[in-house]
Parts: structure tokens; C-alpha cells; sequence
């Protein structure tokens, strides 16, 4: 999908600043954000995309990064209903599995249990809109710190502890 026209992005931009500031924040963009749930967009799901897009660092969305973000959430919203198979609302386990084998991803169900309960926040056994984002974001960003130490391309590392915890606490940054 292309990015929308400018004059349709300026619409959005300016619903959604609440404050007429310039620059959307982290709590005007978790507002106008709908994970379809009635419930608040994840905070840490809206500070993923915030760094991701905020090209100035200034903290917030200017118009001139919109556009990006916007396209990468309807994005986003494509991908997520087309894994919705049921049509729940939220991605189950096999939904979840058959959306990252499609990314290239061969995990353990072991593995995807373990995403479900790290990422479902309703405790239902599912995966809402807002947090299947954050957990396809954060798998990337951990496969593109592995892969940086992964220089034979075997899927095995070796690294030392502080290595490990730069590689961790570096997701997201």
C-alpha cells in the first residue's frame, strides 16, 4: 500500500494532535490508536514505534515522519487480519505460528506457548492487535542482534555474559 495523499495525512496528523504542538507524543498516539479491545494501545508497542520513526529524536512524531508510521500501522493492521483466520480480534497460537513461519521463523511450539503468555496481556490465550506488534518487532530486533553474532550463519553464538546483557537491554533502542 502507498502512502496516502499529503492532504489526508494532515487530516489524521491534526486529529491526532490533541495539543496543536507539531509533534504527536507517545500519549496522543496511544489515544488514537485502537487495538480492538477497548482497552489502552500498549505503551511500550507505541515507544517501539515512536523510536522506530522519530527520524529528529525529539520524542515525538512530526508530520514529516507520519507518513511512515502511518503506512507501517495500516500495515501492520493488514498483516494481523489476515492472520486473524477466525476472525476473534486477537491471534491465537496457531494464527501466531502461522504468521511467523510466513516471516521465515521455525519455532519450537515450546517457543510460541512462551510468546502467547509473554505477549497476550488479557490472559485469554491470545494475542491482541497492539501486542502482536510488539511481539513481531521484538523478535526481529532480537534475530538482528543474534545474526550480528552469528557470523557463520549456523544458528549457534558464543558470547560472554556482558554481551549477552548488551544484546538485550539494546532491543528496541
Amino acid at each position: 500500500m502507498a502512502v496516502p495523499d499529503q492532504n489526508f495525512l494532515w487530516n489524521i496528523f491534526q486529529k491526532v494532535d490533541t495539543d496543536r504542538s507539531g509533534h504527536i507524543s507517545a500519549q496522543e498516539l496511544q489515544k488514537a490508536l485502537s487495538n480492538g479491545t477497548w482497552t489502552p494501545f500498549n505503551p511500550e508497542t507505541i515507544r517501539l514505534m515512536i523510536t522506530m520513526f522519530d527520524r529528529d529524536h525529539s520524542g515525538t512524531i512530526t508530520f514529516q515522519e507520519f507518513g511512515a508510521l502511518w503506512k507501517y500501522v495500516t500495515d501492520w493492521q493488514n498483516t494481523f487480519k489476515s492472520y486473524d483466520r477466525d476472525g476473534s480480534g486477537s491471534i491465537d497460537m496457531n494464527e501466531l505460528k502461522q504468521a511467523l513461519t510466513t516471516f521465515g521463523y521455525r519455532l519450537s511450539d515450546r517457543l510460541y506457548h512462551l510468546l502467547i503468555r509473554k505477549f497476550d496481556r488479557s490472559g485469554k490465550g491470545s494475542i491482541a492487535f497492539d501486542d502482536f506488534i510488539q511481539c513481531c518487532c521484538v523478535i526481529q530486533s532480537l534475530t538482528n542482534s543474534f545474526q550480528a553474532f552469528d557470523t557463520n550463519r549456523n544458528g549457534w553464538i558464543t558470547i560472554n555474559y556482558e554481551q549477552f546483557l548488551s544484546l538485550v537491554f539494546s532491543i528496541g533502542k
